[in-house]
């Protein structure tokens, strides 16, 4: 359609931002979303994550009373964790903002990367769940990511569902056509219709109660059937992950044969910048154990800047002195944690809100 300006030329309108009548043939790849190297991070960063959590977890099962702490392994887990948590919570607000023209099979894939984010972030929980209760900032910055990421899972499963009633959850209109009432329904799915709506809503509930119990996990100060809760939970966080992992090769087209829609460029196949970048920063938290194994910083001592022997003299004094001082400073810094580090760390706001409530 051809609209005549002001100056007497003749233009072309825009095109409709979303077109929920007609049904294109095939769409484009997204390899931003569901390319090899975003899909690869989420799989090895889970992969590894629930590794490291099911040995803390059997180590402090099986040697509760004399085992070592584990500083390597925690810290590298919990670097792990927020990476995967923070990288779930912005593919699914990218997913979000792209509805407008993200088919459905994008978005489900998106939807099974925040799952298999939630179910690593979980497993963490159980293995470092001391760590966060002794600081009541962590505590809360965990609870914040955790609450982000269910708002947002939720949100997906509600327009899962809704494609799932119009019956174009295999089609190639954009996701946000499934509210638009000129959107033509699609065919009835019959009795995958129904299985999709168990199975979706059961997951929505699922992802709800893990959360509920995730909280009060980080508030539970009672010891009874704590390794039994440990073992348990991580046998869940497992299988929830296993099964989105599962689902999304099998749906994926960077590793299945043929997928539900019909894509019209293999992009999702191809090893791009993007791709290597999400795989590189796999490496990224093994920086904290080069710098835990190297003693965090090592520096060389400083030159000196007097003559002769007599300089070197004193800085050599300078530096024993200096370093009988560090190990006291360290020594009375381990005896104060180990005397004065809580088992549970209250917020600072929690006291004054009890005492306005206690009866005088």
């Amino acid at each position: 359609m051809e609209i005549e300006s002001a100056s007497g030329v003749s233009r072309s309108s825009p095109p409709s931002i979303m077109n929920c009548t007609n049904a294109p043939a095939s769409v484009p790849s997204d390899a931003g979303i569901a390319g090899i190297g975003v899909l690869l991070s989420f799989i090895v960063t889970a992969a590894i994550s629930i590794l490291i959590s099911a040995s803390l977890v059997f180590q402090e099962m099986r040697n509760n009373a004399q085992k070592k702490p584990s500083i390597l392994r925690r810290k590298l887990l919990n670097s792990y964790s927020d990476q995967q948590i923070l990288t779930g919570i912005g593919i699914q607000s990218v997913g979000l903002a792209k509805r407008t023209s993200l088919v459905p099979y994008h978005f489900f894939l998106v939807w099974m990367l925040s799952l298999l984010s939630m179910a690593v972030h979980n497993a963490t929980l159980l293995a470092l769940a001391r760590d966060f209760r002794r600081d009541w900032v962590l505590r809360w910055m965990r609870e914040l990511l955790m609450l982000v990421n269910l708002v947002l899972s939720c949100t997906y499963g509600v327009f899962i569902l809704r494609c799932v009633q119009r019956g174009i959850g295999d089609g190639t209109l954009p996701v946000a056509c499934a509210w638009r009432p000129e959107t033509p329904d699609g065919p009835a799915a019959g009795s995958n219709a129904a299985v999709s709506y168990a199975g979706t809503g059961a997951v929505v509930a699922g992802n709800v109660a893990v959360f509920a119990l995730a909280i009060w996990y980080l508030h539970a100060r009672a010891r009874r059937f704590y390794a039994a809760v440990q073992a348990v939970g991580l046998v869940l966080m497992t299988a929830f992950a296993v099964g989105a992992t599962v689902r999304v090769a099998y749906l994926a087209d960077a590793f299945a044969h043929s997928t539900p829609i019909r894509l019209s460029d293999g992009g999702e196949r191809d090893w791009s910048f993007g791709q290597l970048l999400s795989v590189g920063m796999l490496l990224l938290p093994l920086a904290t154990v080069v710098e835990i194994l190297r003693g965090e910083i090592k520096c060389a001592p400083p030159e000196s800047d007097g003559d002769g022997d007599e300089g070197k003299g004193r800085l050599l004094d300078e530096e024993g002195q200096g370093q009988k001082q560090k190990e006291t400073r360290e020594l009375r810094s381990d005896n104060l944690q180990t005397q004065e580090c809580p088992e549970f760390q209250p917020s600072p706001f929690s006291g004054s809100v009890s005492s306005l409530l206690r009866k005088k």
